[in-house]
């Protein structure tokens, strides 16, 4: 009775390895879903135009579902507590990933616990810009001007733990400077605080500033980028512009919930690596004001842990909380 007891158990394990390789091949039968924050911001358009892709790709409809709110907390904690099946996708980012450990007390998802990366998505730099009423002319000039004013000048962020915020208090850190945060309500509205003269200084995701830099309404000192932005070639790294070693970007990357099977991820990661390596879609994003960042599901992993500790020690320096 043993014998066929395990030959029958034998064949049920196979039926069942069988089917869980097979994951991938019929993948997938029904429509996906992209959790995004809130609709119109960088993470929602890139979210749009991967979902307009992949459905171009499968046959199958992908789409884009927004949970705005808390630093794009929400979106997380609705794609995190989903079910690992291939069919939730999450867009993540700076905020809600490589800060949101640190800057909330009580954090509902473990952004590396309850996540299976796929992989690094895009990338967008942030101008470090000022009003044009400010006398200096390049960033050398402003950290001087702005060491002998101490808690004078006045930086408008795009709400607190954003990476708006957390850029310019890295900047601070960095160029040993006293810049008073204001936050506001989203780029937008801190765009418009620094068109104003409301505040003085700010740094913005290149999609949202750029536009102003050209029409003369604002004047950008440098990207904050490793190396200079290719839609704006003229504007120097922060680096080149007198700050060694300076370097922040607002990053986003593509995610599901932990537990969705590895063949998934592997199916994921190839559809959307091919999608960003197409030159089409560099061509696309550098309109936007972003660049791919394709890369495999390990290196996405190790540079999500790399950001957490990046960013914790900007957090504990200047005592930024978001709760």
């Amino acid at each position: 009775m043993k014998r066929p007891l395990a030959a029958a158990l034998g064949v049920a394990g196979a039926v069942l390895l069988v089917a869980a390789s097979s994951h991938g091949q019929d993948y997938p039968a029904k429509p996906v879903r992209i959790i995004a924050g809130a609709a119109g911001a960088t993470s929602d358009i890139l979210s749009r135009h991967l979902a307009q892709q992949l459905t171009a790709r499968w046959g199958k409809q992908v789409i884009v579902e927004n949970r705005p709110g808390a630093g794009a907390t929400i979106a997380a904690d609705v794609a995190a507590k989903a079910a690992p099946d291939g069919y939730t996708l999450h867009i993540t980012q700076v905020a809600s990933f490589a800060a949101a450990v640190t800057l909330y007390k009580k954090l509902r998802y473990d952004p590396i616990k309850d996540f299976a990366p796929i992989t690094l998505y895009a990338e967008t730099p942030l101008l470090l810009m000022a009003h044009p009423s400010m006398p200096p002319k390049n960033l050398r000039e402003f950290i001087d001007f702005a060491k002998k004013r101490p808690g004078q000048i006045n930086f408008a962020s795009a709400s607190p733990g954003t990476v708006s915020h957390l850029t310019t208090e890295l900047f601070n850190h960095a160029a040993g400077l006293k810049l008073v945060h204001v936050p506001y309500k989203g780029s937008g509205a801190a765009m418009l605080a620094l068109i104003s003269g409301e505040a003085q200084f700010s740094s913005i995701v290149i999609p949202n500033a750029l536009p102003q830099v050209k029409s003369g309404k604002v004047k950008a000192f440098a990207v904050t980028s490793k190396n200079r932005f290719a839609g704006a070639p003229d504007i120097p790294t922060a680096a080149e512009a007198g700050l060694p070693g300076f370097e922040s970007t607002a990053w986003f990357g593509i995610s599901a919930p932990s537990r969705t099977p590895p063949d998934l991820i592997s199916r994921l990661n190839r559809d959307i690596v091919e999608i960003l390596r197409a030159r089409a879609t560099r061509e696309w994003m550098l309109a936007q004001g972003a660049e791919p960042l394709p890369s495999t599901p390990e290196e996405y992993a190790a540079f999500l842990s790399s950001e957490i500790v990046k960013w914790r020690k900007v957090i504990e320096i200047s005592g930024a909380r978001a709760d």
